[in-house]
């Protein structure tokens, strides 16, 4: 069983580390980048000894961030996770560091508790929210390059301060990121404002899927391994399609389906503020945020569908007898 730290334990754990591998999950966010990104930051302010590592590779839209990726180039002394809530999350790559991960900064509610030592903050909306009240804590200064960090995070998972996960503490961290000379209208327009032409017929094809249940509250998008491959779309191009069902006027829960390579499907969970997405996706095996959630199936598209829609049924049933 993990032990649960607060700010101040942590930070002091961190400041006594040195060779660390810091492990972000598979297909890489913003968050789980951006926060390992100014992790890694910090522990070169220090001058000590870091690299991140992540199953996949990280996207190139997030160059920037200008992580030093581990290539053996030291023998770990710890490892450390950021952003990820369950082992199945790191990737056959990273199953070796599995047993050797001694802390874990997180802010999924459904994390699983897998490290020795853990710094949750469910109420968090990104973990580089944490991450900036950690640095804080260990005394290490936010240069411009942990800001663009930090603020790629907080901004990759709220939508650009759009989802309900944000809070008056997203917008807070996010200024005082910009003062310390975060890129914020830079970074905001190659996040949000700039799609490939891959990435749009992606979505066309996304949108030429789209299904409709139980009379238009939940509505569901999904892209098979042919559909991805003839879009030439790159994996790390398909995050926010997530957004796309859900934001149709009476949907309350959006589902996004996209079979991975091995033929499972990563199914994704967007919902109103009376779905709790979470739970939806937690009964298969998954977890996330009450907004938010995901989940990944065996099987094929129908057995996928069925089993998703099914749990759906019985959170909006449940969301009817609390009326």
């Amino acid at each position: 069983m993990t032990e649960f730290l607060d700010l101040s334990q942590t930070a002091q754990r961190l400041c006594d580390m040195d060779n660390v591998l810091i492990l972000c999950h598979k297909n890489p966010d913003g968050d789980t980048l951006g926060c390992g990104a100014a992790l890694y930051w910090a522990f070169h302010a220090m001058n000590r000894q870091a690299a991140v590592l992540c199953n996949d590779p990280i996207p190139a839209q997030y160059d920037y961030l200008n992580i030093e990726c581990f290539e053996g180039q030291f023998t770990p002394a710890h490892v450390v996770a950021v952003d990820v809530a369950g082992i199945q999350l790191f990737g056959d790559a990273l199953q070796q560091y599995v047993d050797q991960i001694e802390l874990c900064i997180d802010h999924h509610s459904s994390n699983s508790g897998y490290a020795d030592a853990t710094l949750l903050d469910a109420d968090a909306a990104a973990a580089s929210e944490i991450m900036y009240d950690l640095l804080g804590q260990m005394g290490v200064e936010i240069t411009a390059q942990i800001a663009d960090c930090l603020y790629t995070g907080i901004a990759t998972d709220t939508g650009c301060f759009r989802f309900a996960n944000t809070t008056a503490r997203s917008h807070i961290t996010a200024a005082w990121l910009m003062e310390a000379g975060a890129r914020a209208s830079e970074l905001n327009a190659r996040l949000f404002e700039s799609k490939k032409p891959q990435r749009v017929e992606a979505e066309r094809l996304a949108l030429n899927n789209l299904e409709y249940y139980f009379d238009g509250r939940c509505a569901l998008i999904y892209l098979t391994r042919e559909d991805i491959l003839s879009s030439g779309v790159a994996p790390s191009d398909l995050e926010d399609l997530t957004s796309l069902p859900r934001a149709i006027e009476g949907v309350e829960v959006g589902l996004t389906l996209r079979q991975q390579p091995g033929g499972s499907y990563k199914i994704s969970v967007r919902t109103t503020d009376e779905v709790d997405a979470c739970a939806i996706a937690k009964r298969l095996g998954g977890g996330g945020h009450v907004r938010a959630a995901g989940c990944e199936l065996m099987g094929n598209l129908d057995n996928a569908k069925a089993a998703v829609l099914a749990e759906v049924k019985k959170e909006l049933a449940r969301c009817e007898q609390k009326e």
